[in-house]
């Protein structure tokens, strides 16, 4: 079929249209190529999906191009374009947030809606809960964000369930918990901490290393992305986590491991916005979509420590 994937060139974006291609999906992929890193990572997360005849770019922001004519004939809409980071998101760039992750998603559930789509599949995020001493967390739980981008996300989310009640759209939401592998963005710690290992320089560790995430391989959230657009429940919302709660200090550990060099960390305060730990309930994305995480911490960080030597080695 037809599909949309927006932030095509992002590390899950590009990772999902290589397997929808793989699949054998038409894919249109559009990518503004915000600066939050640098354009040519974009470019090679996008090499193999430009080399297929099945596959067409179109560069520029939700808000302003020609949407219409690009979500015409979709059967399914990936939605996965956001301005990304936690503690880049207070004072002045918050407007950067409100305009590529909640006026973005309100325009393309507004076409998506207008031009029939079957299903409409939105990236959430974890950090839509903030902090809280109650853990696994599970779907149903009261959402207290920490940080102005988890706020944004959460907005994003509400719209759908919006569009969904009101106007009947198929709308399903994913909560990623910390997705790591291959392509991961060049701000995120295992990226950093891979690069450290590689290249010795120091990693800064905020807070004192105990801090716990729930940490999910790309390829169990591609699959997960895939499935929500034909198991998804309409207006559900699914948590999609790793299977495993580790603590930051243990996340050195397995890394010095895979990597046989020891980590230079230069330990710093907290950060505003970051999250103490995060735990995903996976029942209901499993009972609902058959989702199961495959991937271990240790493989998934040996195959992103390979590909981080292709990169900076």
């Amino acid at each position: 079929m037809r599909v949309l994937v927006t932030g095509v060139g992002g590390f899950v974006g590009s990772s999902l249209a290589d397997r929808l291609l793989a699949r054998g999906d038409e894919v249109v992929g559009i990518d503004c190529f915000l600066d939050y890193y640098p354009r040519e990572m974009k470019e090679r997360n996008l090499s193999s999906a430009r080399a297929h005849s099945a596959f067409r770019l179109v560069e520029g922001a939700i808000q302003h191009v020609e949407l219409e004519a690009i979500v015409d004939g979709c059967e399914s809409v990936f939605h996965l374009a956001a301005q990304a980071g936690v503690r880049a998101s207070w004072g002045s760039e918050f407007s950067i947030y409100t305009e590529n992750n909640i006026l973005a998603t309100q325009r393309l559930l507004e076409v998506a809606l207008r031009s029939k789509v079957r299903s409409f599949v939105y990236a959430s995020s974890s950090s839509v809960y903030g902090d809280t001493t109650t853990l696994p967390m599970t779907e149903d739980m009261v959402l207290h964000p920490v940080s102005p981008y988890g706020v944004t996300k959460l907005a994003a989310e509400q719209l759908c369930n919006l569009y969904q009640k009101n106007h009947g759209l198929h709308t399903a939401s994913l909560r990623y918990f910390t997705v790591y592998g291959p392509r991961q963005r060049p701000d995120m710690a295992f990226h950093r901490l891979l690069k450290s290992a590689l290249t010795g320089e120091a990693f800064p560790l905020y807070g004192d290393g105990s801090q716990t995430r729930d940490f999910t391989f790309i390829e169990d959230a591609a699959r997960a992305t895939m499935e929500a657009a034909t198991r998804g429940r309409a207006g559900g919302v699914y948590n999609i986590g790793g299977g495993a709660r580790v603590s930051m200090l243990e996340v050195i550990e397995t890394i010095e491991q895979v990597s046989g060099k020891k980590l230079n960390i230069d330990r710093k305060d907290p950060q505003k916005g970051d999250m103490k730990d995060t735990y995903a309930d996976t029942t209901l994305a499993e009972r609902e979509m058959g989702y199961q995480p495959t991937t271990s911490l240790e493989q998934g960080l040996a195959e992103e420590w390979a590909w981080i030597q292709t990169i900076y080695g």
